[in-house]
This record gives structure tokens, C-alpha cells and sequence, in this order.
């Protein structure tokens, strides 16, 4: 018997309901207690970091990482929205390309565009 997968990501939120919306809205994930988001199989990384990396905001337990299509237009309709998205050209690796927001209640999220 081995685990075959991620089964769910449970996290504590000041507005649950308003932050569902935000991801609702602004990524398309079915979101909230009784919601159940069907994803396409792929790759997903489960890496722990050492307590004092700087990979991601150090106030934070975790960061969120999304496999992304077209990550051009959903970052420019993220900012469109007023959402602050950040992306640099050294995060175009042989992995794919990268792109960093955060949700509502300051969650890192990585939007995660795999190669051709």
C-alpha cells in the first residue's frame, strides 16, 4: 500500500468563504469546505526547505505551487485584476517558467508553467 496522491490542501483563513471567491476568481480552483477541484494528472514536487530559506516569504509555513497553462495571459489578467505578479527571466529554467503572487491573506503562491 503506497499514497497515491495529494488528497487535499486544508489551511486556516480569517474569511474562509472570501478567500475561497479570491480563488474561485482569480485562478479557477473550486475552493471552499465543500468543494472538490478535479485536476489533471502531473507532476507535483513535495519538497521540504530548511527553516531559514529564502526560496519563499519566511513568515510563511508553505507556498502554494499551480501547474499553469499559458502563463503569459493569466499573469496579465491577474494584473489586470489589480493582483500583484511578479516574474523575473531567471525563472525560465529547463523546468519551465515561474511566476509569484500572493493570495489574499498573504500566501505565496507559485504559478508553474511546465516545458513544451
Amino acid at each position: 500500500m503506497t499514497v497515491t496522491g495529494i488528497g487535499g490542501l486544508f489551511f486556516r483563513s480569517r474569511d474562509p468563504q472570501a478567500r475561497a471567491a479570491w480563488y474561485r476568481e482569480h485562478l479557477g480552483i473550486d475552493a471552499g469546505e465543500d468543494a472538490v477541484w478535479t485536476q489533471q494528472a502531473g507532476m507535483t514536487v513535495f519538497a521540504p526547505f530548511p527553516q531559514d530559506s529564502d526560496y519563499f516569504d519566511p513568515t510563511q509555513p508553505f507556498m502554494l505551487n499551480l501547474r499553469v497553462t499559458d502563463l503569459s495571459t493569466l499573469v496579465g489578467r491577474l494584473a489586470a485584476a489589480g493582483i500583484e505578479v511578479e516574474t523575473r527571466d531567471e525563472w525560465a529554467t529547463e523546468f519551465g517558467r515561474f511566476a509569484r503572487l500572493h493570495d489574499p491573506e498573504g500566501l505565496p503562491i507559485e504559478l508553474w508553467e511546465l516545458p513544451e
